[in-house]
């Protein structure tokens, strides 16, 4: 058996930018002997160099990969999220993209994340993940999960969806709306982020229930307890609606179908460069302004 060492790329192609960034990261580990894995679907889109490995699309694409190294925007991210949650092989995010909160780097620090994968001088975390279901006449229809967010939205741009939501078996409100978030502390800088829900620090084990758009008197964000169970029922004189977990995968929801939200059973495993406080991040990350902040008064 070969003891090599080999890490699974996974890339954003779309951009010649970003295949720049893919050649700076492949060279740098082919270099330092690391050996490089990629799905063969993808190879044709990278310039690939001679000695990295294209295998085909299959649970066992990973098998024997140390990291899973991801480039691109949060897209591109969350698709390495569901490799590393199907495998337990941690995620290194490199964001090419926009904001990135998955990322651990940023398109500047290529030639650091090569030194720090080479080294193996990263940290990993668990970051919280859901497990959702979907039912209607009380049969199980489809099962999924998400890192950020499940959504219950509206399908037909015209028409409210009306819905009514649930924590704990206990009805909490009925209302029209654009949809309902429900989500993890990881989602919180996501989607339930832009309806205008509370940002989570990632330690904090909590789910978020968002409204989006809601016509009502109390249709606040709610952050309830990880051992909760969320619910949002479309009601069933209502157009129908759709679940997507992560923006990524949807499911049409019939009038009448009761989408449930609780803790996940596997999490996402995310690699982890820097120790810097979640709030130097958050500031980072959305440009926050900081100017005239003193610190903590010196005690003597």
């Amino acid at each position: 058996m070969s003891d090599l060492r080999t890490v699974f790329l996974i890339a954003h192609t779309g951009r010649a930018a970003a295949l720049r960034s893919v050649e700076h990261l492949v060279n740098g580990l082919l270099k330092a002997d690391i050996g490089v894995r990629v799905l063969a679907a993808e190879a044709g889109d990278m310039d690939l160099p001679a000695g990295v490995e294209a295998v085909p699309t299959a649970p066992g694409a990973v098998a024997g990969c140390e990291l899973i190294l991801v480039a691109g925007g949060d897209g591109t991210l969350l698709r390495g999220a569901e490799l590393s949650r199907q495998t337990g092989v941690p995620m290194l995010g490199v964001n090419l993209g926009r904001v990135g909160f998955l990322a651990e780097a940023e398109r500047d620090d290529l030639a650091k994340v090569v030194e720090r994968v080479v080294d193996a001088d990263y940290e990993v975390e668990e970051r919280m993940t859901i497990d959702v279901l979907v039912r209607t006449d009380g049969k199980v229809i489809h099962r999924d999960w998400a890192l950020n967010e499940a959504s219950v939205e509206k399908a037909a741009r015209e028409r409210m969806l009306e819905v009514v939501t649930e924590v704990d078996g206990r009805p909490v409100s009925t209302f029209g709306c654009d949809g309902v978030v429900c989500a993890t502390p990881t989602g919180s800088t996501a989607y339930a982020f832009s309806a205008g829900g509370p940002v989570v620090w990632p330690e904090v084990e909590a789910l978020l229930m968002v409204p989006i758009s809601a016509h009502a008197l109390f249709a606040k964000p709610l952050v309830t307890s990880p051992h909760s169970v969320l619910a949002v029922e479309v009601l069933p004189k209502t157009p129908h609606g759709v679940l997507w977990c992560d923006g990524r995968r949807s499911v049409e929801l019939p009038a009448g179908a009761r989408v449930e939200v609780r803790r996940g059973r596997i999490p996402v495993r995310l690699a982890r460069l820097h120790r810097a406080p979640f709030t130097d991040r958050l500031v980072a990350k959305f440009a926050l302004p900081v100017t005239g902040w003193r610190g903590v008064p010196h005690q003597n």
